[in-house]
């Protein structure tokens, strides 16, 4: 079976440009995940444990600046709307598999302790830095924000410092 062909990077690039630009046109902001998982952690907390909720700085910090239901932000609704996009996305192109890849050199329980360490470090660099690569990388570097490309470059040289130690568990 032969594979099948993935967009090209340069024209992939050029549609996130212009879905930026859209974004800012029609909301006034740009694009970011890391809110999205704001919210879903404070409605979470909050169901789950009130008091806690009441008594935690970050909720009540994020409650302050955000009336209303916290999974009716538009950042929540993009979220799903990539997730849905790229479950159809895999299904139409026939690459919809639910294997973990890996290395022949790890193991798949690896692998996946290895994203979910890489993640949660991620998640909390974002908060740190008040904002995802989408958030503070793309969409300032959209508005020329000196911050925005300072960052950008900050992600990618750590990525490229780091990827020697790591890159066993990958090839």
């Amino acid at each position: 079976m032969k594979p099948k062909k993935y967009l090209n990077p340069y024209l992939g690039g050029v549609l996130l440009g212009l879905v930026l630009l859209s974004a800012n046109f029609i909301s006034g902001r740009g694009l970011g995940a890391s809110g999205a998982i704001k919210s879903c952690i404070v409605t979470a907390t909050t169901i789950i444990s009130p008091s806690s909720a009441q008594t935690s700085g970050f909720i009540k910090e994020y409650t302050e600046k955000h009336t209303g239901n916290p999974m009716k932000n538009w950042l929540v609704f993009e979220m799903l709307g990539v997730l849905v996009g790229g479950f159809l996305s895999g299904a139409i192109a026939g690459r919809l598999k639910f294997k973990v890849e890996h290395s022949p050199k790890i193991t798949s329980r690896k692998r996946l302790i290895m994203a979910l360490i890489g993640g949660v470090l991620f998640g909390w660099g974002s908060q740190l830095g008040r904002g995802c690569t989408s958030g503070s990388a793309l969409s300032g570097m959209a508005v020329l924000s000196l911050g925005g490309f300072i960052t950008m470059m900050a992600i990618f040289g750590t990525a490229f410092a780091l990827a020697y130690f790591f890159r066993k568990n990958w090839i």
